[in-house]
C-alpha cells in the first residue's frame, strides 16, 4: 500500500502545482503560486454505524489553506457545502472517478476576496464506512499571506492585513473560529 499511497500523492501534489500556475496565467500573473508551500495529505475513514445517522461527522468548517483537492468516497455521500447567498447547504452527491477542488482562507486573502473559502461539512447519510482522500495546499512556510499588487485595484487597498499561515493557524485554534470567521479579526478597517 505505501507505494500506492506515494504515487498517488506524487500525482496529487503535480496536479496541485499545475492548478496553481493556471490560476495565476487565468489572472495575469507570472509566478509559480504553490513553489516552497508545505502540503498535507490526509486520509480520512468514518465508521457510521446505524445510531449515527443524521449526525455531523465533520462540523461546519472552511479549511484553513490555499486549496484542497478532495477525493470523495465514490458510494458514500455526506459532503455538503454552503451556498453562501441563502446559507443552506447542499449536497455533494458523489461521482465515481472525479475530485472536489475548493480554496480555503488563505485562497481568499491571496485573491484580495475574488476566491471563496467554501464552508462545508460531512453529514452521516447512511450506516456504512465512507472514505475519502484530501490533498491540502497550506500556505508558504515563512512569508505573509498577502494579496499580490496585481490584484489591488487603484481604488481599494488590500483587504487583509499580512500574515503567516503559522500565526493564522493559531488563531483559530485559539480562538475555536473554523469556518471562515477568523479572517474576520485580520480584515483591515475601511
Amino acid at each position: 500500500m505505501r507505494e500506492t499511497i506515494v504515487k498517488y500523492s506524487e500525482a496529487v501534489y503535480d496536479l496541485a502545482m499545475d492548478i496553481g500556475r493556471k490560476l495565476c496565467q487565468s489572472m495575469g500573473l507570472d509566478m509559480d503560486l504553490f513553489k516552497g508551500w508545505p502540503c498535507q495529505f490526509r486520509i480520512n475513514k468514518y465508521n457510521f454505524t446505524p445510531g449515527s445517522v443524521g449526525s455531523s461527522g465533520v462540523q461546519i468548517h472552511t479549511d484553513s489553506g490555499f486549496l484542497t483537492i478532495l477525493q470523495d468516497d465514490d458510494c458514500v455521500g455526506g459532503l455538503e457545502v454552503m451556498d453562501e447567498k441563502s446559507g443552506e447547504f447542499v449536497s455533494v452527491d458523489p461521482l465515481p472517478g472525479s475530485i472536489l477542488v475548493n480554496f480555503g482562507d488563505v485562497a481568499k486573502v491571496w485573491s484580495n476576496g475574488r476566491f471563496c473559502n467554501v464552508r462545508h461539512r460531512v453529514q452521516c447519510k447512511e450506516a456504512a464506512v465512507r472514505i475519502s482522500i484530501a490533498f491540502f495546499v497550506l500556505g508558504p512556510k515563512e512569508a505573509a499571506i498577502e494579496a499580490p499588487p496585481e490584484l489591488v485595484e487603484k481604488e481599494e487597498s488590500r483587504l487583509f492585513v499580512p500574515f503567516t499561515f503559522e500565526d493564522y493557524r493559531k488563531l483559530r485554534l485559539s480562538t475555536g473560529l473554523r469556518a471562515g470567521e477568523a479572517l474576520a479579526l485580520l480584515r483591515r478597517s475601511t
